[in-house]
């Protein structure tokens, strides 16, 4: 939502959509906050009732900052202490901004005009990263990827941890192998400086069937 304002824009319209908005304030219809949820949903949270804006929890900027702090979600901690064993408890919804923020929660909502799956298609989700900005898509995690390191994923090995989704920014290809490129949210010390590369046009753990994404209202 972030990266599409800011496309659509021109660059015109530059802050951070609030994490903790949606989490917090969508409900039962997104799922279950931190404990995952349904990604179209949230985009159509956006449309419906619009998300204000929020930074990461060290920045403290916007109405709703991110309200947890940092932690590794994998064995190679270099930077923060591991997350804890049980997830931490969804935020309380609040129809107000952190104190000191100028901006009144009703004026701060910014909208979304659209929201919508993309085909599972690989030409269909090229065009509309290249058309729109980065798409979000949902997959599932296996054992092996958790201890990603660099290159292009496949799973091989390891058993099902779960569902996840990151934002998938691009492709491209390395001696013959055609990839996805995509933003994690597992810090910078994990995989490629925080991203990874999935191989593309094979569905690898079903990342081409959960594309979703939408369009900013101006």
């Amino acid at each position: 939502m972030t990266d599409r304002i800011c496309i659509a824009s021109k660059g015109k319209q530059q802050f951070t959509i609030s994490a903790d908005d949606i989490l917090s304030c969508c409900g039962f219809i997104c799922g279950n906050g931190c404990e995952g949820g349904y990604p179209l949903q949230a985009w159509k949270f956006w449309v419906k009732h619009g998300v204000v804006t929020g930074g990461n929890y060290t920045s403290k900027a916007g109405c709703k900052p991110y309200p947890f702090p940092p932690c590794e979600h994998h064995n190679n901690a270099t930077h923060y202490k591991p997350c804890p064993s049980d997830i931490v408890p969804t935020n309380t919804c609040e129809h107000s901004c952190q104190t000191g923020y100028s901006t009144s929660y009703t004026d701060d909502k910014h909208f979304g005009a659209t929201a919508y799956a993309v085909s599972k298609k690989v030409t269909d989700i090229q065009k509309e990263i290249m058309t729109n900005g980065p798409v979000e898509v949902s997959y599932n995690v296996y054992e092996d990827f958790e201890h990603y390191t660099g290159g292009i994923y496949v799973h091989t090995a390891g058993a099902l941890l779960g569902g996840h989704a990151v934002k998938m920014i691009g492709w491209g290809t390395e001696n013959g192998t055609p990839y996805w490129i995509c933003s994690n949210s597992w810090n910078s010390d994990w995989g490629e400086n925080g991203f990874f590369r999935i191989i593309r046009g094979l569905d690898e753990c079903g990342i081409e069937s959960g594309v979703v994404a939408g369009e900013p209202k101006l």
